[in-house]
């Protein structure tokens, strides 16, 4: 293999890694559910000429949280480049995330991709995994936790930066009473989020928490807070799915509240295009997975880890609203942002 070749594949990866430090000025979640799947035709396309390795990226989605479509794009993506067999598994019960990583290890995966939504439950697996030879990365959830657990490195936002900058975009509108609509208890990149909006918003900001797996239940608890309380005038949601849900929860309330978010899907774009949302907090899940995926790839036939095991690479905050969302909206239709 000669220094040319081996130039043109990093190409796209220090220009990745370059876009992410770059859109610092500014979060969750399909199907897929506890059975692995494997990336199938996107892994056999593949352009490496390094041997076939096995990667297993394992997370905390939950059922029809459309978040994940796009880390997993991302991951598939770059398991297509290079020349990875990628398979996929999520619990969003912790013991159960913690029971998919340990299947990885048995089935002796060259890497391991995680999520660590609930750290202190992922310990003892990644210690395995590491007592195993297997290299182990975090992605999207984790930030504050990833060294403490010995991973590699690291690829997402500062939950807490990400909510203090939301806070303080809310100070800029206007607002003065907002409610932070939290779809699972003892997450906590989305307890940090909230947090994080308490810190800067000099208005009040109330926690209110959901079923997030029960859609219809998440509409009619935000319809009850709202007709319980006419003050609130920003309902302030963690997910795509979640605001589009709280939209029409403003509607059944009579409520003057408007919605802003963290995360973006396509159909969130459309509706800050048409006003019914008013800005999201975009963390780039598509490049989340990317890296992931392609940070494991460096590191065994490279020796690369990003960040030098010391700092992570901060894939966000970056803010959407009707000033730019033109600029990201063709990429949300094809899935990609």
């Amino acid at each position: 293999m000669d220094r040319s070749s081996h130039s043109r594949r990093l190409a796209p990866v220090v220009a990745l890694a370059a876009a992410a430090a770059l859109t610092l000025a500014g979060c969750s979640s399909s199907s897929g559910g506890k059975k692995a799947e494997e990336s199938g035709g996107a892994a056999s396309a593949g352009k490496a000429s390094t041997p076939r390795m096995t990667v297993a990226l394992v997370t905390h989605q939950s059922p029809g949280d459309t978040f994940w479509d796009i880390v997993r794009k991302g991951a598939e993506a770059a398991a297509a480049k290079d020349n990875i067999k990628l398979v996929y598994s999520a619990d969003p019960n912790a013991g159960g995330q913690a029971n998919l990583v340990q299947n990885a290890i048995d089935q002796k995966v060259d890497g391991v991709a995680i999520t660590l939504a609930k750290p202190d439950a992922m310990k003892g697996v990644v210690a395995k995994a590491k007592g195993a030879g297997i290299p182990v990365v975090g992605l999207n959830s984790g930030v504050s936790d990833w060294k403490k657990l010995g991973l590699l490195e690291f690829f997402g936002q500062d939950e807490t930066v990400a909510g203090e900058a939301f806070g303080k975009k809310l100070n800029e509108v206007g607002a003065k009473k907002a409610v932070c609509v939290v779809q699972e208890q003892g997450n906590i990149g989305l307890t940090q989020r909230c947090d994080g909006v308490k810190k800067t918003f000099s208005g009040s900001v109330e926690n209110l928490y959901v079923n997030g797996t029960d859609m219809p239940s998440v509409k009619s608890t935000i319809t009850a807070k709202l007709k319980q309380d006419s003050g609130i005038d920003y309902v302030v949601t963690l997910g795509a799915p979640f605001a589009l849900t709280a939209v029409q929860s403003v509607g059944d309330a009579g409520s003057k509240a408007k919605v802003a978010t963290f995360d973006l899907n396509k159909d969130l774009t459309k509706a800050i295009k048409n006003g019914t949302i008013q800005f999201a907090v975009d963390q780039q899940p598509y490049l989340q997975g990317y890296l992931a995926i392609d940070s494991l790839w460096l590191y065994k036939n490279n020796g690369n880890y990003s960040g030098g095991g010391e700092q992570p690479v901060l894939t966000g905050p970056a803010f959407v609203d009707k000033a730019n969302v033109d600029q990201v909206a063709n990429f949300a239709a094809k899935g990609t942002r």
